[in-house]
């Protein structure tokens, strides 16, 4: 087995150029941010159109704990398992990992970074976490630039009367920041209560990871609906003339970025919509563009597999004609014992500790999300067991026997301490799987509705097949609202805002709770994006900061070192 002498001595980090070279990139068809970080031109994506795609494997996860379940580190670590074991099979096939882009929100909130841990990372770590290649904050000043321009149309004789009390469209910072949920702003026409979002959450982060080009990024744009006028028409962004502006803004950053794993593994990270309040994936840009650049393509969806799974599927997958050919699902077993009935922390000793009863309660939890994968979108699934140091191999082995009676294979995974080297037997399985389904598309894949549904049979369909509730309720704002978008927007598809830590809308409901209620408190139209945001529960689109947030451990040394992100 390698050390962790070994693994460190085996990491290298190319300069981006050199380092792109190696997937027949050439130097001009990059536009470097540094040393180590490049975007992708528009000349580099034309050249691969007629590529043939390679592999789609969705890394998603049972339902987390509050303190994460390592999806993107087992992403990651797979993709450098599956390099590795091609590179000792002598064979010239690649792969690469797709993730999505930190936001500043959790980095200084609660979970921290996001680009893995341990030996399963992408690098420079620092420089994606915190403000990489500008992304972020191009889609926050398009986002504002909108709403700037609704103000100034109205401070200038407001000629498409726009009725000021149902303006729509919400200002945006990339932070966790609860005192701008609800703020009043002063006009000359009065003052008027709105609220900030988090970027993440902004209907401009979703077009910006569904458009496939820049006309198509450009058209969404104009198709934002941002308010109603006096007769109660739609006002959308093209009447303001905004989407040229918009477009400008996001036009470089709407280029993949180009990094590298600690083993060299290429890396494309592009777009962060969160999975709780968003769709929760990478751009359709950047997949589509990896789907060119190697055989193997693994990427995440966010949280658990019922938020960013099923929005994969039913969102991106619809949109933007993809069929992914595997699903691996991440699973801890601290995260069963959690869903058994255990606590988190150090007040609570017992979940460090071998405590089959509560793993067996837990199972339900992880049975569910396989099922939904299985049944629902007709995918194969791999269970990849997260290792941490306190698991016990009693706890292991029933667990591997447990997912086997569930029809499916589960595999210890040491990414984390031990790099790709540590995820091999998992990448051997995914190889395996993935030769039993030669065909590409994946015929076997299905959506969980069709089109023709109306908005309120999707919203049921999902609350019922995939979270296991057996009745959807609608606040009188939302059947309000319902009502009106059922007219015009019913081939939609539906993103359901909820929390992340249950099937339901009730964080204390672990496990697989099934027979509950799904509360919808409001609907939001996302016009440009294509899907309707369903509000449930008191889900927030602007998240606040823990008591004590991880900004609390980051400080810069003397040298200009940055200390404590992880």
């Amino acid at each position: 087995m390698l050390s962790d002498l070994d693994i460190a001595q085996a990491v290298t980090v190319k300069p981006i150029v050199e380092f792109a070279n190696a997937l027949n990139i050439n130097a001009e068809d990059l536009i470097p941010y540094g040393y180590k970080i490049a975007k992708l031109s528009v000349n580099c994506i034309a050249k691969l159109a007629n590529k043939p795609d390679g592999k789609l494997i969705l890394v998603t996860a049972m339902t987390p704990t509050p303190a994460g379940e390592g999806k993107t580190t087992t992403t990651i670590g797979l993709a450098d398992a599956l390099n590795l074991t091609l590179k000792f099979e002598n064979s010239s096939k690649k792969a690469i990992v797709c993730l999505r882009e930190p936001s500043l929100g959790p980095v200084f909130g609660m979970k921290g970074g996001a680009t893995g841990g341990g030996y399963a990372q992408v690098v420079p770590m620092e420089n994606i976490n915190l403000h990489f290649t500008g992304d972020f904050h191009a889609i926050t000043s398009a986002n504002n630039l909108l709403a700037a321009l609704i103000d100034n149309h109205i401070h200038h004789g407001n000629q498409l009367q726009i009725d000021v009390h149902r303006i729509s469209w919400k200002p945006c910072l990339d932070m966790n920041d609860r005192a701008l949920r609800h703020i009043t702003l002063h006009h000359q026409y009065g003052d008027k209560t709105s609220g900030f979002d988090i970027t993440v959450a902004s209907e401009v982060m979703a077009i910006f990871c569904l458009a496939q080009n820049l006309n198509d990024l450009k058209t969404r744009l104009g198709n934002i609906q941002v308010a109603i006028n006096l007769n109660g028409e739609p006002v959308l962004a093209s009447d303001l003339h905004a989407q040229g502006a918009m477009t400008a803004l996001l036009k470089d950053a709407f280029q993949p970025n180009l990094v590298q794993t600690l083993e060299q593994t290429p890396a494309l990270i592009h777009g962060g919509p969160f999975a709780n309040i968003a769709h929760g994936c990478n751009s359709v840009i950047a997949t589509k563009t990896a789907l060119k650049l190697a055989d193997f393509v693994v990427t995440e969806a966010g949280f658990g597999a019922d938020l960013g799974a099923e929005k994969f599927f039913d969102i991106k997958c619809r949109q933007a004609n993809l069929a992914p050919d595997l699903v691996v699902m991440v699973a801890t077993i601290r995260a069963l014992k959690y869903h058994g009935g255990l606590e988190l922390g150090a007040t609570h000793p017992e979940l460090k500790s071998q405590n089959l009863e509560f793993l067996e309660k837990g199972l339900g939890n992880l049975e569910k999300h396989i099922r939904n994968c299985v049944d629902h979108f007709g995918l194969n699934v791999l269970v990849a067991i997260n290792h941490f140091n306190q698991d016990t191999q009693a706890e292991i082995d029933y667990l591997i026997n447990a997912v086997k009676a569930f029809g499916c294979t589960a595999v210890v995974c040491k990414h984390w301490a031990q790099g790709g080297f540590g995820a091999r037997e998992l990448a051997q399985q995914v190889l395996h799987a993935l030769e039993q389904n030669i065909s590409k598309p994946n015929p076997k894949f299905k959506c969980l509705y069709p089109d023709s549904f109306s908005l309120l049979q999707k919203i049921e369909t999902i609350a019922t097949k995939i979270y296991g509730a057996n009745k959807v309720s609608f606040s009188a704002l939302a059947a309000e609202k319902l009502k009106a978008f059922e007219i015009d927007y019913a081939h939609f598809q539906i993103c359901i805002a909820k929390t992340q830590y249950s099937f339901s809308t009730d964080v204390v409901k672990r496990g697989a709770p099934s027979g509950h209620l799904l509360q919808v408190t409001d609907l939001r139209l996302s016009r440009g994006a294509g899907f309707i945001v369903a509000i449930c529960g008191t889900i927030l689109t602007m998240p606040g900061l823990p008591k004590v947030p991880a900004s609390a451990r980051i400080d810069v040394s003397e040298l200009g070192e940055i200390v404590g992100l992880s």
